[in-house]
């Protein structure tokens, strides 16, 4: 399928491992320029060398994305520099899980907030894809713990949160042909990740919550970029305000 991606403009917050390297590759592949940024300057070179390889244009920059202004100015400049702005993808999140005012704030202000400030920086190069091509895109990606729970974590609110966010976001502004949707992983494994952490330290905890996945294995990076992409796309231009589901069938919870 042709996602009609080739030459449109898209940066990623969060870009250099794990799910966000993944959806950057994965629009390079497709033709798509990519800028990205993460917290270390020195992923962000070799990520950014990676992204060429694939024959796009790719830029990026060190960023603390909870601070707005800095977030606000890379993304302004980067938009600048691809010259436009088709889609903004919001993937890096603290991870704080517990339910302590620490990480409460540490989760707002990185999933939350990152993706606040991300839009509305994004938004006039967004508006002005929109009108020259008929579709700009906003994609944030949370998890299927926004739903699930078993004690009083930070992390579930803050990703349920940013669900309805993008609803708010998607019903604001159809007219203008900006869509915005979600993509909520389950569990997901790759060096370095968190389940690479637990399978480490807690083997055999890594092993029961394997085994409760009706797949019996965990997504790779590569399988949540690619419904991120996808949504992302012309390809997906009737779709907004949707909260794709992408966890093997982990969760009890219909979706309607």
């Amino acid at each position: 399928m042709d996602l009609h991606l080739r030459g449109k403009n898209a940066i990623v917050l969060g870009g250099t491992r794990g799910i966000g390297r993944a959806i950057a590759e994965t629009f390079a592949g497709e033709g798509a320029n990519v800028a990205i940024c993460a917290r270390k300057p020195d992923e962000i070179s070799g990520a950014v060398a990676a992204l060429k390889d694939r024959g796009v244009k790719a830029t990026g920059a060190a960023v603390d994305i909870t601070n707005g202004d800095a977030l606000k100015r890379w993304i302004a400049k980067a938009g600048e520099e691809l010259r436009g702005i088709d889609i903004l993808v919001s993937n890096a999140g603290a991870m704080a899980q517990g339910p302590d005012p620490a990480s409460w704030e540490a989760n707002f202000r990185l999933d939350v907030l990152g993706a606040v400030n991300g839009f509305d920086a994004a938004r006039p190069f967004l508006e002005e894809a929109a009108q020259k091509r008929g579709d700009a895109a906003f994609i944030i990606i949370a998890s299927v713990s926004a739903a699930e729970t078993d004690n009083s974590s930070s992390y579930g609110p803050i990703k349920a949160a940013l669900i309805h966010y993008a609803k708010g976001l998607a019903r604001q502004h159809a007219k203008r042909k900006i869509r915005a949707n979600v993509v909520s992983p389950g569990m997901v494994y790759f060096k370095g990740g968190v389940w690479a952490m637990v399978e480490a330290n807690a083997p055999d905890y890594f092993k029961q919550a394997m085994a409760r996945n009706p797949t019996g294995r965990a997504a790779t990076p590569r399988e949540i970029a690619n419904a991120a992409v996808f949504l992302a796309s012309p390809a997906s231009a009737y779709t907004t305000g949707a909260n794709l589901v992408v966890d093997g069938a982990i969760t009890h919870r219909v979706n309607f």
